[in-house]
């Protein structure tokens, strides 16, 4: 049997790694097909900048879930390239660079490539369609592979420039991705810079300007204003349970997390330990909430959520903090109304919350709002074509591909697709939360599991 997993970030390598390890050589062909040189890196590790950290410590960062120290230990050893300066803070975690995570899961890829056992195509795919009991992968070198099995692992979306922005699109003055290759050297030390977005990315762009020794003006403008919370301190575990019982409505989710809240603080707990136990839950919670009601935390408390769970490197939070003391950095909670190209600037008009209109004069805008996964399927040309063709659809979320809790693509019918499965983060709406690194490796093992589940019926039917 073969697997074509079509894409080779972390999602797609952890598939591929699993699987090499799960199965014999002779049961499995295991083909990654990414353009990239390694596999491992795709758009979140590929970043070079010393300032783009990971925002949870390294004793918390796995490929094996099983061994929650693997990739400490590869860090300190001989292998491994040891903490780089400025990672460890003082109560001895570290968060290092999320280049040295790419570089953890490209190491642990090589050893499988080298023998054969995973094959790395480097090119992209451009379609998909079903042939016979399987599928043909149509690549953009003009080839096409043959696999029993489909993985969709593809990247996520770029971010979607924000409608009053319009007018900026193809303007060198307009980055749309703050990720990109040298997408900030363009910013001159005395540049006035709106950021547009307050949280992880938009933090990433702040150390970043800061590390160069940027002077100008930076605005960082968001809806809410909301940026994200930094980790806590070592702690007891809560005693909240939002699986005893399951709650099915948004609303009695939320009077729960109050509650617990309260009770915590009386006990003289942080917030952070109630998150940590919503996160280990989350599955179990997301799995009993009917579609509307997921709607409802989607759009309610989507933005509360995101702040508390993606805690910001404490590297990264001084400096924002530092920028915000230093009067360099200016935080607002507004939404944009209209910018406009000057000779020499871009005059931005912001309604603030309150109602009032302010004038920024800037030199650059960044967009950091996160991808644009609404738009995931228009974007990339196999979801484009799967969609086409009836075996793929949105999901009623807007978060991704709609899919069975066990990662089944869902065609136009609502009918599983057995022999298509979707990795990472693109699951999420029917899986629950997958962003972060915990999340993306369980589920890729889950992906694993399936498949070498199938390999071993294959097997167990031809010595019948």
């Amino acid at each position: 049997m073969s697997v074509a997993i079509i894409g080779g970030g972390l999602s797609g390598a952890a598939v591929a790694w699993h699987l090499a390890r799960g199965t014999g050589a002779e049961d499995l062909r295991i083909i990654v097909i990414e353009p990239r040189e390694e596999l491992g890196r795709g758009l979140a590790y590929s970043t070079p900048d010393p300032d783009h950290r990971l925002n949870v410590p390294e004793r918390k960062m796995t490929l094996d879930t099983s061994d929650p120290l693997h990739f400490q230990r590869w860090l300190l050893s001989p292998e491994g390239p040891g903490l780089p300066p400025g990672s460890q803070i003082a109560n001895g975690d570290a968060f290092v660079p999320r280049a040295v995570f790419g570089q953890y899961v490209a190491d642990h890829l090589q050893p499988w490539l080298a023998s054969g056992r995973v094959e790395h195509l480097r090119a992209a795919a451009i379609g998909v369609r079903r042939e016979g009991l399987g599928y043909a992968v149509s690549l953009d070198n003009g080839e096409e592979v043959a696999a029993d099995r489909v993985v969709l692992a593809v990247a996520h979306p770029a971010p979607a420039v924000p409608g009053a922005l319009a007018g900026l699109q193809g303007d060198s003055r307009l980055v749309v991705d703050a990720y990109g290759p040298d997408a900030l050297s363009g910013i001159a030390a005395t540049d006035r810079v709106l950021i547009v977005g307050s949280g992880l990315t938009g933090a990433d762009v702040v150390a970043t300007l800061h590390r160069r020794g940027h002077a100008g003006a930076v605005h960082m403008l968001s809806r809410h204003g909301r940026r994200s919370k930094p980790h806590g301190p070592e702690q007891a575990a809560t005693s909240a349970d939002f699986t005893r019982p399951l709650e099915e409505r948004a609303l009695g989710l939320l009077r729960r997390v109050r509650r617990d809240l309260a009770q915590d603080s009386q006990a003289g707990l942080t917030w952070h330990a109630l998150f940590d136990r919503l996160r280990s839950q989350g599955p179990w919670v997301w799995a009993a909430l009917p579609w509307a009601e997921r709607r409802r935390v989607v759009r309610h408390l989507r933005g509360l959520w995101d702040i508390h769970r993606f805690r910001i490197a404490p590297q990264t939070h001084d400096v924002v903090h530092a920028e915000i003391a230093a009067g360099r950095l200016e935080p607002l909670s507004g939404r944009l109304v209209g910018a406009r190209p000057q000779a020499g600037t871009i005059a931005v008009e912001v309604k603030l919350r309150g109602g009032a209109l302010r004038r920024l004069e800037v030199e650059r805008i960044v967009v950091a709002t996160g991808p644009a996964h609404g738009s995931v399927i228009a974007a990339n040309p196999v979801l484009a074509d799967l969609a086409r063709q009836g075996l793929l659809q949105a999901d009623p979320l807007g978060l991704g591909i709609w899919t069975s809790p066990h990662g089944l693509v869902l065609d136009r019918y609502g009918v599983e697709q057995p022999h298509l499965l979707v990795a990472g983060p693109l699951a999420r709406g029917a899986v629950g939360e997958l962003m972060g690194v915990p999340e993306v490796t369980a589920w890729a093992e889950a992906v694993a599991r399936h498949l070498a589940a199938e390999t071993a019926v294959a097997r167990a039917s031809r010595t019948v």
